[in-house]
C-alpha cells in the first residue's frame, strides 16, 4: 500500500518526473532528427518527363561497412557507381561517366526523390527523379504474353511532323514475359534494353547515366509492331513501326566513312591531357599497326569500345601495336575536357595516349579540322586503321558493343584477324 508523502517528498519526486518526462521528449525529438539511411537492397528508379512519360531503370544499393556503392542494372549489365554520399537526408549519386548526377532527398517511407542533372557544355538540363527501395522487377506483367517477339526487326523511328525517318534494326529475345535486347544502328547500338511483353504491349528500357530510354509498342501480330513510342532522354520523344524480317541488314560498316585517296597517310597532332603535343609521325607509331579511336567520354558506346580495347592493348602492345585515342568531347575548353577525360582514363585504365582535338562532335566542320584525310566523320566512335607503313587500310563506323550479343562477338573475331594481319606485316 503506498503510504503519504510529505510536501518536500511530494515537490522532489514531481521535479524528477517532470525531468525524465523532458529527457523522453528530447530524445524522441533527437530520435526524429536522425537522418535515414540509404536502403541496401532492390530498387526501382523513375525519370519523370513533364509529358508525363516515366522511364524506369533498376539499381542495387550496396553497404560495405558503411560504405555505399550502387550497381545500375541493365539486362547483363551492372554499372558501378562508387561516388555515393549522404549529408543528413541528402543523398548524392555522381555517375562515373557522361557528367551527370542525382541529386536527392531521403523520404519518410525510404524512398528517394531529386533530380537528375546532366551538365552539359553551356547549361544544365534536369529531370524529376523518384527511386522506390525493395522493387526488383522493372515493369509489371499484368498479363500472360500473346506472342513471342523473339528475332530481328527492321524499324522505323519519325519525330513529331517530320517525313524522313531514322532506321535501327531491333534484336530481341523473349523468355516467358522477360525481354532483353536492343536496337542497332549505322552508328552503334542502344546497349542493355529489357523489360516485358504484357498481353500485347512491349515495355523496354535502359539507363547508364547519358542514354535514358523508353520503348513501348502494340504488338499487333507475330511480324508487326505499330503505335510505337520512343522516350529518348528528357524531352525527345519518336514514333515508330517494326516488321519482323530475320534478313534485314545495315549498311557496311566500313563504307560510310572511307579515305579521300587509296594508301592515303594521316597527319595530326593533338595535345594529351598533360598538355604535350602527340603526332602520329612521332617515334612511338613508326612501324606499328595502329588503332585510332574516333571517340569522346560522353558516348556510351564508346565507353564500350574503349574497355575491350584497353584490354586488348594490355596483351598485344608488345607485338608491334599502339592504339591513340582523338577525344571531341563536348565543350572546346581544355580544362573541362581534361577532367571528364582523367574519370574515363582512370575507370578504363587506360594505357594508350588520349588526345584532346578541341572540337566538339557537333562542329560541322569537324573531319575537315581534325582528319581531311577522311570522307567525313558520321559516327562515334569511328575507329580508323593503319598498317606498320602508316597507310590507312580501314575505316568502321560505330561499334556493335557487348548488349548486341553474337554481333559482338564477331567484331572481336574481325577485329583480331585484321590486327592479326596488319601485325605480321612488314
Amino acid at each position: 500500500m503506498k503510504g503519504c508523502l510529505s510536501p518536500a517528498q511530494e515537490t522532489t519526486n514531481h521535479m524528477k518526473s517532470v525531468f525524465l518526462f523532458g529527457a523522453a521528449l528530447a530524445l524522441a525529438a533527437c530520435g526524429a532528427q536522425q537522418p535515414g539511411h540509404l536502403t541496401a537492397g532492390n530498387w526501382q528508379g523513375h525519370l519523370l518527363r513533364e509529358d508525363g512519360g516515366d522511364i524506369v531503370f533498376n539499381f542495387e544499393v550496396q553497404d560495405s561497412a558503411g560504405k555505399k556503392t550502387i550497381h545500375i542494372l541493365n539486362a547483363g549489365e551492372r554499372l558501378l557507381v562508387d561516388d555515393v554520399r549522404q549529408e543528413g537526408d541528402s543523398v548524392f549519386i555522381r555517375m562515373p561517366f557522361y557528367d551527370s548526377e542525382f541529386r536527392t532527398a531521403l523520404q519518410p517511407d525510404g524512398s528517394l526523390e531529386g533530380r537528375w542533372i546532366r551538365h552539359l557544355a553551356d547549361k544544365d538540363v534536369s529531370i524529376a527523379f523518384k527511386g522506390l527501395p525493395g522493387i526488383a522487377e522493372r515493369f509489371p506483367a499484368k498479363n500472360p504474353p500473346k506472342f513471342n517477339i523473339t528475332g530481328r526487326w527492321p524499324t522505323h523511328f519519325t519525330a513529331p511532323g517530320k517525313a524522313d525517318s531514322t532506321f535501327a534494326i531491333g534484336e530481341f529475345v523473349q523468355e516467358g514475359s522477360a525481354v532483353k535486347g536492343t536496337f542497332l544502328t549505322t552508328t552503334g547500338d542502344y546497349r542493355y534494353l529489357q523489360g516485358v511483353v504484357d498481353g500485347d504491349t512491349l515495355k523496354i528500357s535502359t539507363f547508364d547515366g547519358s542514354f535514358a530510354y523508353v520503348f513501348t509498342a502494340r504488338i499487333e501480330n507475330d511480324s508487326t509492331l505499330g503505335n510505337g513510342v520512343f522516350l529518348q532522354g528528357i524531352t525527345n520523344r519518336l514514333a515508330f513501326t517494326a516488321r519482323k524480317d530475320s534478313s534485314a541488314r545495315l549498311q557496311d560498316a566500313t563504307t560510310i566513312s572511307t579515305v579521300r585517296e587509296a594508301n592515303a597517310t594521316l597527319d595530326f597532332s593533338f595535345p594529351d591531357l598533360n598538355g604535350k603535343p602527340v603526332s602520329i609521325k612521332d617515334e612511338r607509331f613508326k612501324n606499328k599497326a595502329v588503332v585510332i579511336q574516333i571517340s569522346g567520354s560522353w558516348c556510351p558506346n564508346c565507353m564500350d569500345e574503349t574497355r575491350y580495347l584497353s584490354e586488348w592493348y594490355k596483351q598485344n602492345k608488345d607485338r608491334g601495336a599502339e592504339i591513340v585515342m582523338l577525344s571531341y568531347e563536348r565543350t572546346t575548353d581544355f580544362e573541362k575536357s581534361k577532367k571528364a577525360l582523367e574519370s574515363f582514363t582512370k575507370r578504363f585504365d587506360i594505357a594508350y595516349p588520349i588526345l584532346i582535338t578541341g572540337v566538339t562532335p557537333a562542329d560541322p566542320q569537324k573531319t575537315e579540322k581534325t582528319l581531311p584525310q577522311i570522307t567525313a566523320i558520321k559516327g562515334f566512335p569511328t575507329t580508323i586503321y593503319l598498317d606498320r607503313q602508316g597507310r590507312v587500310r580501314k575505316v568502321h563506323t560505330g561499334f556493335n558493343g557487348p548488349g548486341t550479343g553474337e554481333h559482338y562477338e564477331e567484331y572481336k573475331h574481325e577485329f583480331n584477324a585484321l590486327m592479326d594481319e596488319l601485325l605480321k606485316e612488314s
